[in-house]
């Protein structure tokens, strides 16, 4: 099993009341904003008693692909994983095991 970059990173992220769904809207990475577009995927799972929530989605202009994760028990947000536009390769830890 491959792990995931676990880098934190700073996100903004909206409510909407109306249409019930939280979402992630800017994120911050490497000194960089990146304005994202539409949830692709989303998906929960939990690790002991924590909640964590999963994000797949690309930036608003598409040229990079993120996977984020929330942490609903701390509140800590952390890049999974992200590919390029212009590489089929995606970038995340390897397993030292």
């Amino acid at each position: 099993m491959r792990e995931g970059l676990n880098e934190p990173i700073s996100v903004l992220s909206i409510y909407s009341k109306k249409h019930k769904v939280f979402k992630p809207a800017i994120l911050t990475w490497d000194g960089m904003d990146y304005r994202l577009g539409k949830v692709d995927f989303y998906h929960k799972t939990k690790k002991g008693a924590t909640t964590l929530h999963h994000f797949s989605l690309s930036d608003k202009d598409e040229g990079i692909y993120f996977k984020l994760m929330f942490n609903a028990n701390n509140l800590n947000w952390t890049l999974q994983e992200y590919m390029t536009a212009d590489s089929n390769e995606s970038h995340y830890a390897i397993s030292l095991q």
